[in-house]
């Protein structure tokens, strides 16, 4: 075995050996992947090879556009075959939420370029003569789509990785990993030991277990997934092509061809089984788990009515094995949490299909430091310590038995939780708070009256109503929210304001009370991060950051420091409650509470900061808004908080005071034009193409300014606009196709309905020539093509006035 390598990948399945393949397409060629049995040991072997295009994400259909492209070409390139069957799929709809959401993903799809078609029942029939179509709406058929012999594709890619300089160990067990004093990683083995730069857990089935030698509790639960392939059945030979992959929600099931028979593959409704929750025997390699076929009983039976010939058949062969999962259904892939070069490529439901596009993009991040597409809903960091445990097993069963039901905007379902509340929770409950979990906490999306739940849905439903006077009171009066999700740190240190200024485009704060809003960069200069930065003296500073965001923007700044710096980061998110009291009248509130000066006479003006005593409470009070009124947040001890809110409740009930939600906020900050971290700032692209190069400093001198500079004076192919959108019961919500004739010019990155103004407003990336104001596209939302107008202002208070008064 070899001492010393740049990576060492654990683990040969899909994932490892398509990250392997990738890092070698990227230059790197000292790399090697251990492997502790054959290649596809696991999971990779037995599973169906299914290769779907369709998935409702901008980004993640991306990644699933490189598998199939890879399977049908690596042949050619390898020598070795992957068992490529491109016999395309159709997804059933059922509903009329189905149907909403098959025109919501072929708007994705239509953006990133993967061919799809929406079919009649009729159409349906005739690509797929066997099936029963009575109850069916509408159809998803993407043509290129297939599947693939797992094994033949996994070591076709294993063997352009070694057609590239990499190394492959197989039958080499990993027995131990630890991080050195160099910084490296040393990788003990039962043949070895190896020492490497950059450590990849790829181990599938073993990857929590694995994880657990670093001190990870990775959110990842293997689930026992069968799938039934019959005898040979008359009506499948009497075909005369291969017929699509069919995806159908009211059986949850997949159905394809397999030789003269047919694959059933069941995601049981209910009952589904977790596995190997105590650990996975390190023997445990190429051997399948005994048979539960009661757990399918509903599932088959409705599969029998949507294939009726399948039951003609005997069952030749059933297959049960452990396939991993996560929380939200996505792959873990980046960096892992408070590890240097420690990363995450593992806990993908369907790692045949991701395992090329994890590959092209992990190697991307590794080498480059940033990938060309948004992973924010990939990386690990997405969850914390509080994902683990009860609450990853109850999410995974959960989403595993959901797995071929839409996830509707606005819905967040219950398996699990709560894990993080405020004091404040079961209180804003009883005042009717409809909750959504963000990074474990849950906030009040909307307040309801008594009884009433929420209709989940791609179109406005029973909460707009409730939002609109949520609204109209911030702006008309004053509201409240709970904002103590906020991720918090203390930046300490006599070099903090030179930290900061290295890795913030904003200038930094120097005179106490000083608040910014700073994006931080890449080394390509995308947009890594965004923080509210406040001096609270010369070396003590205080940073907020989205909740999302907690445990990335740790790592960002922790791993900045550099040798020699006198600083100190430290999370505090959990130490501070935060009341975000804004409105007109928010003033007069807050004064009944509080002998500080509050007007902009007494040098509280916004954007800025003090310390001051609020109902007998120590508060840290920003002036600063993200929904363009006047206001504060005010930031608490967390054991303070419910009797801050007390004290707020009260003092406002002579102001028209009313509690607001996040639906509320988002469309306060629409009408604003303000923009979101990880929809309209993202790391594939810059200050630039997102209009925010009033937040950069001129001077330069922090991380990504040459690459802003540079972009400055050559220009840019995209740019963000804004826009009002003449949609009638459904407004953008991000990743709708921006349209000029039958050209795709650009993709939504977010929307909604701006309440007070009364118009749908939305943010998208266009293509130059289509970015001055007064320019017309179409928006393509729901399949109805709608009419867009760029705006040169923000809808509301353009001049801010609202805010300084």
């Amino acid at each position: 075995m070899k001492q010393h390598a740049r990576v060492v990948v654990i683990g040969g399945g899909a994932l490892g050996a398509g990250l392997l393949y990738f890092l070698t397409k990227e230059g790197w060629d000292d790399v090697v992947l251990i492997e502790k049995g054959e290649l596809t040991s696991g999971s990779t072997w037995h599973a169906a090879g299914l290769i779907p295009h369709f998935i409702g994400g901008l980004s993640m259909a991306k990644v699933h556009q490189e598998g199939p492209a890879l399977y049908r070409t690596l042949e050619a390139e390898t020598g070795q075959a992957t068992g490529w069957h491109g016999c395309g799929a159709i997804r059933l709809a059922l509903t009329d939420e189905e149907v909403d959401w098959f025109h919501y993903v072929k708007g994705i799809l239509d953006t990133v370029g993967s061919e799809c078609h929406l079919i009649s029942p009729s159409e349906i029939l005739r690509l797929h003569p066997l099936l029963v179509v009575d109850d069916v709406k509408l159809g998803f058929y993407t043509p290129n789509d297939g599947h693939t012999d797992p094994a033949s594709a996994t070591n076709a890619m294993a063997a352009g990785a070694r057609q590239g300089g990499a190394t492959i160990y197989r039958h080499t067990r990993v027995t131990g990993t630890r991080l050195l004093d160099s910084g490296e990683w040393e990788v003990t083995t039962d043949q070895g030991t190896i020492v490497c730069e950059h450590l990849v857990n790829a181990a599938g089935s073993f990857a929590k277990q694995i994880g657990e030698w670093v001190g990870l509790d990775l959110p990842i639960v293997n689930m026992e997934h069968h799938y039934l392939v019959t005898e040979n059945l008359a009506e499948v030979e009497a075909l005369d092509h291969e017929p699509p992959v069919v995806r159908d929600p009211k059986a949850s099931c997949y159905y394809r061809q397999e030789q003269q028979g047919i694959l059933i593959g069941p995601y049981e409704r209910a009952n589904a089984q977790a596995w190997g929750l105590d650990g996975v025997d390190w023997s445990f390699d190429m051997e399948l788990l005994s048979p539960a076929l009661e757990r399918l009983e509903t599932s088959l039976e409705h599969a029998a009515e949507r294939i009726p010939c399948w039951t003609n058949a005997g069952i030749k062969r059933v297959v049960n094995g452990p396939i991993t999962h996560t929380p939200d259904g996505g792959f873990l892939l980046g960096p892992a949490e408070g590890l240097k070069n420690y990363w995450l490529c593992c806990g993908a439901s369907i790692g045949i299909t991701q395992g090329p596009g994890c590959g092209k993009y992990l190697a991307q991040w590794m080498v480059h430091g940033q990938t060309e597409i948004n992973v924010r809903d990939m990386d690990p960091r997405r969850f914390g310590k509080w994902a683990s445990g009860d609450y990853a097993i109850a999410k995974s069963v959960d989403e595993y038995q959901q797995m071929y039901q839409p996830y509707l905007p606005g819905e967040y379902r219950d398996a699990g939780r709560p894990t993080r509340v405020t004091p404040l929770y079961e209180k804003l409950k009883q005042a009717g708070a409809v909750y959504a979990d963000t990074f474990g906490w849950e906030r009040a999306k909307w307040y309801a009256s008594d009884g009433v739940e929420e209709e989940y849905g791609f179109r406005r439903n029973n909460s707009f109503d409730a939002v609109a006077q949520e609204c109209r009171a911030v702006r008309e009066a004053v509201g409240l929210t709970d904002l103590s999700s906020f991720a918090k740190y203390e930046v300490m240190g006599k070099d903090a304001f030179t930290f900061l200024e290295r890795i913030c485009a904003n200038r930094v704060p120097a005179k106490d009370g000083g608040v910014v809003l700073s994006q931080m960069l890449t080394t390509l200069g995308g947009i890594e991060s965004e923080a509210t930065v406040t001096c609270l003296s010369s070396d003590h500073y205080y940073l907020l950051s989205g909740a999302v965001a907690e445990l990335h923007d740790l790592d960002w700044l922790i791993q900045h420091i550099e040798e020699g710096d006198e600083v100190t980061v430290r999370n505090v998110t959990d130490d501070y409650g935060v009341l975000v009291i804004t409105g007109p009248r928010s003033r007069d509130v807050l004064s009944g509470l509080t002998d500080a000066g509050l007007t902009n006479d007494d040098g509280f003006t916004w954007m800025s900061a003090r310390e001051i005593s609020a109902a007998g409470i120590d508060v840290r009070a920003l002036r600063v808004s993200y929904v363009g009124e006047l206001g504060w947040e005010l930031h608490c001890p967390m054991d303070r908080i419910a009797d801050l809110d007390d004290a707020l409740m009260q003092a406002g009930k002579d102001h028209g005071i009313r509690r607001f939600g996040t639906y509320a906020m988002n469309s306060l900050r629409l009408e604003k034009a303000y923009k979101g971290w990880g929809s309209e700032l993202t790391t594939e692209i810059s200050l630039v193409e997102s209009d925010m190069l009033r937040f950069a400093r001129k001077s330069g001198g922090y991380i990504g300014a040459e690459v802003v500079e540079q972009k400055t004076r050559d220009g840019v192919p995209i740019h963000l606009v804004y826009c009002e959108v003449e949609a009638t019961d459904a407004d953008p919500m991000g990743n709708e196709p921006v349209l000029d004739g039958e050209n795709i010019v650009g993709v939504t990155t977010s929307g909604g309905y701006g309440h007070c103004v009364q118009k749908s407003l939305a943010f998208a990336y266009v293509n130059t020539g289509f970015e001055a104001p007064g320019t017309t596209f179409d928006i393509r939302i729901l399949g109805e093509r709608r009419r867009a107008t760029v705006l040169s202002e923000a809808a509301w208070d353009c001049e801010n006035e609202r805010l300084k008064g």
